[in-house]
């Protein structure tokens, strides 16, 4: 993957790094914990360019405290309405007065959800894959971030290297080369962010059925990271929703025709 010119731009007392691909309406791309906003790309996990080439201009942004961008001491900060605030922010110098649509990853999923319930008229739709944990599964998960806080602490990213390295892969992600791989965040900085994201939830069930957005449920299967019932339960109370499982890492690398096709 070549190298992309990146920008930066200073966004509630943070400067957060960002690549733009192609030209047209703007989808902006959310990714998950601990990644980057090529991350998961990088990975062989998702392929994106078929927005892109479909007449969009893909905006690629790392979170807070991921990637390439800045990143503050504040646990809270990492917490999902924080982040939320930190797109529209980035939304408002990037693409001002547009109405954008929005595609995420676990807590780039999140993100968005609550982006969205924040500034409705903002998004036009949203593609979210792999929702994560929430409700009454938040918990658990909560725990195992405290937990990988508390081993990175203690023995720093090796330690959590030789740990990964005993965890179960998921059926999707076999054949991928590098199922784990370090987090993109600074390491003395990565408690932080952990215990930012062991803090927050998604918004209660009532809330979200004023979101009147289209979207597409993109979850996968077999990991209780990110359990297909939470895009069931996401399913049930947006307004307009459908929702397409990936079983296999073919189907998740399909996703970007997919929501090329979705966000046409």
């Amino acid at each position: 993957m070549t190298d992309r010119e990146r920008h930066e731009t200073e966004v509630r007392g943070a400067r957060l790094s960002w690549t733009e691909d192609g030209s047209g309406p703007t989808v902006v791309w959310a990714h998950g914990l601990t990644s980057s906003g090529w991350g998961q790309e990088r990975a062989g996990m998702f392929d994106w360019s078929p927005v892109s080439a479909a007449g969009h201009r893909l905006i690629r942004y790392d979170a807070r405290g991921h990637g390439r961008s800045q990143g503050t001491a504040d646990e809270e900060a990492y917490t999902w309405p924080e982040l939320a605030q930190d797109l529209l922010a980035l939304l408002d110098r990037v693409a001002p007065g547009e109405q954008v649509d929005g595609m995420g990853s676990s807590m780039g999923t999140a993100t968005l959800i609550y982006a969205a319930l924040a500034d409705p008229g903002r998004f036009r739709r949203l593609v979210l894959t792999s929702a994560p944990t929430a409700w009454q599964t938040r918990a658990t998960q909560s725990a195992v971030y405290l937990s990988l806080a508390a081993l990175i602490e203690r023995g720093g990213y090796e330690a959590l290297r030789e740990a990964a390295a005993e965890a179960p892969v998921p059926e999707p992600f076999e054949g991928m080369e590098q199922v784990t791989a370090d987090p993109e965040i600074d390491e003395a900085l990565a408690p932080t962010v952990l215990r930012g994201a062991a803090q927050t939830d998604l918004p209660p069930i009532d809330e979200l059925r004023g979101l009147d957005v289209p979207v597409l449920l993109l979850p996968w299967s077999d990991d209780p990271g990110h359990p297909v019932a939470t895009s069931e339960a996401l399913l049930e109370a947006f307004p307009d929703a459908r929702l397409e499982l990936g079983r296999s890492l073919a189907e998740l690398r399909a996703w970007g025709v997919r929501a090329a096709q979705f966000l046409a």
